[in-house]
């Protein structure tokens, strides 16, 4: 596994971040896919990669770690990654809680992996817990040991454990541009499927020790507002939508019908994609995450990856570990 750090602010007083799973949904090779990046990773083609279901580690302390979605690969994850492996005793995980972007199965499906009579907290909008408190299979985490919380929107808090011990995180959640899961979607609710406030969050994550210490994350996001462009404008690093590298990949790779639009995602490329939103907002590191295995970026000598790193951003990849 590669232990690549990435270093711009440098004392001991900051944040480590762990991409457990740099995948879109279904993750690189799809289970079910033969488009031509899933072929190249099958065949260990140099410049290639598996990637796993998006979620990312964050710690203050290298000792406890909140999980930022837990993808239905988590126990993949932990076991790839040591700093997620039980130390102290015979019941034990570093893992402090999990905070939840939305309620997509690639986001939420990890929780089982979390059950066993292990103490967490999780942070979600109230929209995501009331989907979960909905489907019974979630109550094998256990209410006397898992706390669940609702986040405030716009609102700086730091993060806790569930005997209310600190983590030296803190988070602040807002809204933007995306639409509900897939599958709770409803046709019979128009064009928007049903989408409500809270369906989709991004996240500005930042050390309580130092706020100057921060960054954001945005794995879902179907559009660039001027209100985002504003949060996000002179950041340090930003994890970023990376699903698509076009808006309909889907279908001229002939593995779905679906948009990226429709599926609530920015493309890539082109004038109403990312790398042309971010031109002009002097964010220092510019990190794809959440990306589908379509997309021509996962081939390290294609065009397409080299656009994006003369464009300034860097593709993540699992077990890719960041300094802050």
């Amino acid at each position: 596994m590669s232990k690549l750090f990435m270093e711009f602010l440098g004392n001991d007083e900051m944040l480590k971040v762990l991409v457990l799973g740099s995948g879109a949904g279904g993750g690189s090779p799809q289970w079910n896919c033969n488009s031509d990046v899933s072929k190249a990773v099958r065949k260990k083609k140099p410049g290639t990669s598996p990637r796993t279901q998006s979620s990312i580690a964050v710690t203050a302390d290298e000792k406890n770690w909140f999980l930022f979605n837990a993808s239905p690969d988590l126990g993949s994850q932990i076991l790839n990654n040591q700093q997620m492996h039980p130390k102290m005793s015979p019941r034990h995980s570093p893992i402090s809680g999990v905070v939840l972007t939305n309620g997509d199965v690639d986001h939420v499906a990890g929780l089982l992996t979390l059950r066993e009579r292990q103490n967490l907290s999780i942070y979600a909008h109230p929209r995501v817990h009331s989907v979960l408190s909905e489907n019974s299979i979630f109550n094998v985490l256990n209410p006397d040991y898992v706390d669940r919380r609702n986040m405030q929107m716009n609102h700086k808090f730091e993060l806790e454990d569930k005997q209310g011990v600190g983590s030296g995180i803190q988070i602040e959640a807002f809204e933007v541009p995306g639409k509900i899961a897939l599958w709770l979607e409803d046709e019979s609710k128009g064009e928007n499927f049903g989408t409500e406030e809270g369906d989709t969050i991004g996240l500005k994550i930042s050390s309580k020790m130092d706020e100057d210490k921060s960054f954001f994350y945005i794995p879902a996001c179907a559009k660039m507002t001027d209100e985002l462009a504003e949060k996000l404008r002179n950041s340090n690093m930003v994890l970023f939508d990376g699903t698509l590298w076009k808006n309909e990949e889907m279908s001229t790779s002939k593995v779905g019908e679906k948009t990226g639009q429709r599926m609530g995602h920015m493309n890539n490329s082109g004038p109403d994609g990312s790398m042309a939103a971010f031109q002009n907002l002097n964010v220092e590191k510019k990190i794809y995450i959440h990306i589908n295995t379509t997309n021509p970026i996962l081939l390290g000598d294609s065009n397409e990856r080299r656009l994006v790193e003369e464009n300034g951003w860097e593709v993540s990849y699992d077990g890719m570990e960041i300094k802050i």
